[in-house]
């Protein structure tokens, strides 16, 4: 499932345009709230993320920095009831201070798929 923060004809990044049409030719699913000319921009995406968190059972971070976008789709997650994880990091990498405050904050540590899936199972 791909999720869009514009329209259809400006897919972003564009090196998604052939990931996309794998997953419509594998029977997947392409999902936007914009009209196809609408371009994706920055104000698009908390709103695409509302939607990312709200269908699915949990969302997991695997890379965040401390103020990462991630945050905007966790705090959705958090306000629908669903689960949050979070893969820790190199606690020296800037790219890992945010999986690991997650994680500080009560995010469920992922180590591998099965961390999540005895949530569910």
């Amino acid at each position: 499932m791909q999720f869009f923060g514009g329209g259809f004809n400006h897919i972003y990044p564009r090196e998604n345009v052939e990931l996309v049409k794998n997953i419509i030719d594998t029977g997947g699913a392409v999902i936007s709230e914009y009209a196809e000319e609408e371009l994706s921009l920055p104000e698009n995406f908390p709103m695409r993320n509302r939607i990312i968190s709200g269908i699915s059972n949990g969302v997991v971070v695997v890379e965040a920095g401390k103020r990462s976008g991630s945050f905007i789709t966790v705090d959705c997650a958090l306000e629908y009831g669903k689960e949050v994880f979070a893969v820790p990091g190199d606690v020296n990498s800037i790219k890992s201070k945010g999986t690991n405050e997650l994680i500080k904050q009560g995010a469920k540590l992922v180590e591998n798929v099965y961390d999540i899936l005895e949530e569910f199972l």
